[in-house]
Order: C-alpha cells, then sequence, then structure tokens
C-alpha cells in the first residue's frame, strides 16, 4: 500500500483516479476492489473509526495493484486540501460516515457532525479543486415507512431516525451544490441491504463495534453459539411477523457504483437518484431458513422487541438503475448467504488477527500519517 507523505509532491495524472471515502469499510473495500479490477488508480481516505486496514491489504493482494491510502477524517478540510492537491481527483466515491439506526437516536449531534457536516467539507473542498463527480452512499432509510409493496425513487420522503435524516440532509446538500455548480455530477445511490462478501472469503462485512445489520449478527451467532442471534420484532403485520427487507449482494452494489461513476463521465447527468436492490423483500426468517439451508448449520436465535426506528417492509423498485445505468444485481440469496458464511468461517475474527497467526504477505503495513498541514489562505 503506498502511503504519501506532505514531503511528495508528484501528481498521480496517468489514468482515471477516484478518491474513495470510508474505503476501508464493509461496501466500500469491495468497491475499491472492483475499481482496481477496472483499471482506476483508487486514493482511499478512512479514519479507521469503524474499520480495519487489513481489508485493503487484501483487496491488494486479491488484485495484485497498490492503492494509496490516508488515514483521515472527512471532517478535517486541511487534510482533504493535501490530499486533492497531492493527487488529481477525476471523481469521488463517498463511503464514510456513521450508520446505525440505534445508535443515531442516542447521539443525534455525531451524526449531523460526521454525515452532514462531514459531506459538507468534503464537497467544499472537490468544489475548490475543479473535482466535479460524486457517487454518493445513501440509504433506503430516507423513505421511512412506506404503505407501497415497492418503492420508487420519486416516493415521499419521510426518515424515521436520525441516520436517515442525516442521509436525506446530505442528499439535498449534493443536490444544491449540482444547482449551484452546472457542472458538478452526482449519482445518489438509495441502498436497500447490502450481504455477502467476495468470492475470495478475504475480505466481508467486520464492524469494530458490535454489529446492528442481520447477516453478522447471524454468522457470529453460528460461531459464537453461546450468543444467540435476537431476532427484533415478530409480530410486524408480514407474512412471518418479521421485518421485511430488500436483499442485495455486496459485490453486485460494489459494481453499481462502476456503473453510477461510468454515466457520470459519459456526461454532465446533474443529480440523479437510484435505488440499489433486487426488487424483492425477504424477511428475517426467511434469510435465517436460507443460511441454515445453504450452510447446514443451525442458527441459535431468541426473540426480542422491535428496536425503535426499523420499518417494517422496505423493497426497492430498482428499474430505473437497470435501464439508466444498464446495471443488474446476478448474486442471488443464496450466494449472499454462502459468501458471508464463507467470510466468517474463515475469519471468525474478521480482520483481527494477530502477528504469527496472519500471513506474512497480508500483515499490517506500517504507514506514514500526514503531520500537520498549513493553514489555508
Amino acid at each position: 500500500m503506498v502511503n504519501l507523505s506532505e514531503s511528495t509532491q508528484t501528481k498521480i495524472t496517468e489514468h482515471k483516479t477516484v478518491l474513495v471515502t470510508g474505503g476501508a469499510g464493509y461496501i466500500g473495500s469491495h468497491t475499491v476492489l472492483e475499481l482496481l479490477e477496472q483499471g482506476y488508480d483508487v486514493v482511499v481516505v478512512d479514519n479507521l473509526c469503524n474499520s480495519q486496514i487489513e481489508s485493503l491489504n487484501r483487496v491488494q493482494e486479491i488484485t495484485k495493484r497498490q492503492l494509496f491510502f490516508y488515514e483521515a477524517s472527512i471532517n478535517d478540510a486541511d487534510r482533504l486540501h493535501a490530499i486533492f492537491q497531492q493527487h488529481t481527483i477525476d471523481a469521488v466515491i463517498h463511503f464514510a460516515g456513521l450508520k446505525a439506526v440505534k445508535e443515531s437516536i442516542s447521539q443525534p449531534l455525531e451524526y449531523y457532525k460526521t454525515n452532514v457536516e462531514g459531506t459538507r467539507t468534503l464537497l467544499e473542498v472537490m468544489v475548490h479543486h475543479g473535482c466535479n463527480n460524486i457517487v454518493f452512499s445513501s440509504s433506503a432509510t430516507v423513505y421511512g415507512n412506506v404503505d407501497s409493496p415497492t418503492i420508487k425513487e420519486d416516493h415521499p420522503v419521510g426518515p424515521i431516525n436520525p441516520y436517515g435524516q442525516t442521509k436525506l440532509t446530505a442528499e439535498y446538500l449534493i443536490h444544491d451544490v449540482c444547482t449551484a455548480h452546472p457542472n458538478f455530477n452526482a449519482a445518489l445511490l438509495r441502498y436497500f441491504n447490502p450481504i455477502g462478501a467476495h468470492a475470495s472469503g478475504l475480505i466481508g462485512e467486520d464492524p469494530t463495534s458490535p454489529p446492528n445489520n442481520l447477516l453478522p449478527c447471524v454468522t457470529r451467532a453460528m460461531i459464537h453459539r453461546d450468543q444467540p442471534l435476537r431476532v427484533f420484532g415478530t409480530s410486524y403485520n408480514t407474512r412471518d411477523g418479521t421485518a421485511v427487507r430488500d436483499f442485495i449482494h455486496v459485490v453486485d452494489l460494489a459494481q453499481g457504483h462502476l456503473a453510477a461513476l461510468r454515466k457520470l463521465f459519459k456526461g454532465a447527468p446533474g443529480c440523479v437518484v437510484y435505488n440499489m436492490g433486487n426488487g424483492r423483500g425477504y424477511s428475517v426468517k426467511e434469510i435465517i431458513s436460507k443460511m441454515e439451508n445453504v450452510t447446514g448449520v443451525s442458527v441459535p436465535r431468541i426473540d426480542a422487541d422491535p428496536r425503535p426506528g426499523d420499518a417494517v417492509s422496505v423493497i426497492a423498485d430498482p428499474s430505473l438503475a437497470f435501464e439508466q445505468l444498464q446495471w443488474q444485481p446476478k448474486l442471488g440469496v443464496d450466494e449472499m448467504c454462502r459468501s458471508a458464511w464463507k467470510w466468517q468461517s474463515q475469519n471468525p475474527q474478521g480482520y483481527r488477527l494477530k502477528g504469527k497467526d496472519m500471513p506474512k504477505k497480508l500483515q499490517h503495513r506500517p504507514h506514514q500519517h500526514f503531520s500537520s498541514f498549513p493553514s489555508r489562505h
């Protein structure tokens, strides 16, 4: 992994260069892998608050290519300016943010600081340096509770938790920048529920804090059988009483980001919004059953009360993305479960391997940190 110090002055301009914020995270690392495999140069900015640098070491191992990594926050304007001065950035894919619904309810100020103010800082730096393309990691939580069986992009928005509200506010902010700057283009990707892992089993979902998403909770319960899965809500008005979600394989979602990027590079779409899902809903119980059938391992579980802020059923209508991005998910729910189990069973502690237990070529590589940057005048 290449890590540039403040003193390095050479600009990187040979190929299109994409800056990925939050690139060491779950969806970010899979997207970085796809970018490298498609020939892009990649710069990753991540403060590692909920991710591990080892994910990027493994991405390089899989792709046999190097990337540039900076441990930095999107709220740090000086560091962002220095990175944009160091590299000629053609586009940004913006993942960095906090994303736990329950936590957002108890810590709304932190969520607005990171998800809204951090996005504002990033946009300010992009505009300053003439970088006019951004793919934004939004969320289906902007829709809130809905009555329709599937959700189109023009469905009224109505977040029911601070996390969703910060994502929607960031969307509005990006839209307003596109209006103020006609050359600025954005694709706002509203994710439904990404699950699964890369086919190699080398990278997957490994939050550093207790997981909130369904599948890592399922796979951890399968390994740590004395820590059963808690099924939040069993009396919803659904076919089996549990919440229904539209699940999408993380590799398909990563490829969707590249499809959105290609659209931005082809022309000037302004600000466009796409749902990223499969268009089919599975309940929590159905995912558990699928996992058990695919792996032959039972999932220990207990029923629990619904969590505040959780919607009952959220299913995408992704037809606009299928049509305009020439993109469509290819991997079904069986592969989502199979790959997630491969990742978890091969990496029961996730990326938290120590010293001699870690394959030599995947050792944590020492990296240089930025020291301090002079203030802008």
